[in-house]
């Protein structure tokens, strides 16, 4: 049971980039799935979620507007990052809580403690 990002690699700032999570050894469809980031130095910050009952998303005010989460039936979650920034620079990760313990997992915070998360992916955007 393993989750796992990719997609990152270096922009411009303006541009965009996709980054994918797909899970391996269970249904990721079952969950509701968090990105979230952390850059060196700085405490981790959740960026977006999706629910798994309806496809209700949610952001971080840092991100709306710029980010989009989605999901398909194929077992893997998406991150579109458009007018990326600086700021955005950061290690990647999307983050779920197997255990249910949370009604609403996409209430936040995410991470919290005892939710898992694979490998992230890193971002870097340049000036």
């Amino acid at each position: 049971v393993q989750l796992q990002a990719s997609g990152g690699g270096l922009a411009q700032s303006g541009g965009s980039l996709r980054l994918s999570c797909r899970g391996s050894g269970f249904n990721l469809g079952y969950y509701d799935i968090a990105w979230f980031r952390q850059a060196p130095g700085k405490e981790r910050e959740g960026v977006a979620c999706i629910s798994s009952a309806d496809g209700s998303t949610y952001y971080a005010d840092s991100v709306k507007g710029r980010f989009t989460i989605s999901r398909d039936p194929v077992n893997a979650v998406y991150l579109q990052m458009d007018r990326l920034k600086p700021e955005d620079t950061a290690v990647y990760y999307c983050a779920t809580d197997f255990q249910l313990r949370r009604l609403s997992y996409c209430s936040g915070p995410w991470p919290d403690a005892g939710d898992s998360w694979g490998q992230g992916t890193q971002v870097t955007v340049s000036s």
